[in-house]
């Protein structure tokens, strides 16, 4: 039986799991209620304030990091969805019939890995496209706005899109370190919420050096027109986040092939 069994059968079976599911269904509800609703509130309320606010932050207002304001919420939603995505079956016991139908668990691993990303690229893509453009909409005549037809303002978008997306596979790898829900949602929001905080406590030379590499920093260079001080470029913002992912996701790997279910 387990001959069978292809990539493209597990690709199958995880969508199927992975539309079907409520809790899946919800987070991704979520994600956009967070990313638009957000975007659109925090937009207008700055359209509001726009004439009361200091010229020197005028002079420097990102209009397109501002109408993406909402991704700053819904990068914990993203992390419930990858986390669910693996410790749900652990919860329920389901793994074990997982691992029965599909023996090969790097095959099942990459499965749920492109089922996990795809979705999530998508959905996290189609929400900050809809975000941007209507918050640059709320901005138009009061607050300068920007436009698709810049290509650092497009790939600002696309890269908000693909953070959420790093930080849902994110929160998959630490299922499959933790294989508990809660374990693994305390450390995924310790890490964006929790480390800024611990870090903001430290010496200032100290906080220089330290809070580029912030996951939630990173995010914030990616989703930035113009580099923060103190933090990494763009590019080098989106490797460094991806190299925190791909070791994250290769130890959580390797301890789904070695430990027991």
């Amino acid at each position: 039986m387990s001959s069978d069994v292809t990539l493209g059968s597990t690709i199958r079976s995880e969508w199927i799991k992975f539309r079907t599911v409520r809790s899946t269904i919800m987070g991704v509800i979520i994600t956009f209620v967070l990313t638009v609703g957000l975007g659109a509130l925090i937009t207008t309320a700055v359209r509001a304030h726009w004439h009361t606010m200091n010229p020197a932050r005028q002079l420097t207002f990102d209009p397109v990091s501002a109408s993406l304001s909402g991704i700053l919420f819904a990068q914990f939603a993203v992390g419930v969805i990858g986390t669910l995505f693996i410790t749900s079956e652990y919860s329920s016991g389901s793994i074990r019939t997982t691992l029965a139908a599909v023996p090969n668990r790097l095959e099942l691993v990459w499965g749920k890995l492109l089922v996990l990303a795809a979705s999530m690229f998508v959905v996290s893509e189609i929400a900050c496209f809809i975000t941007f453009i209507m918050g640059q909409a709320i901005f138009s005549g009061v607050v300068p706005s920007a436009s698709l037809g810049s290509a650092a303002v497009v790939r600002t978008v696309i890269l908000a899109g693909v953070y959420l997306t790093l930080l849902s596979v994110l929160g998959f790898s630490l299922g499959l370190i933790l294989r508990q829900s809660a374990a693994c949602i305390s450390v995924f929001t310790s890490l964006l919420l929790i480390l800024p905080i611990i870090v903001f406590l430290l010496p200032q030379s100290w906080q220089n050096t330290i809070t580029k590499f912030e996951p939630s920093e990173l995010g914030h260079a990616m989703t930035s027109l113009t580099t923060p001080t103190n933090d990494f470029g763009t590019w080098t913002s989106l490797i460094v986040l991806s190299i925190y992912v791909v070791v994250v996701l290769g130890v959580g790997t390797t301890m789904l092939i070695r430990r027991d279910a």
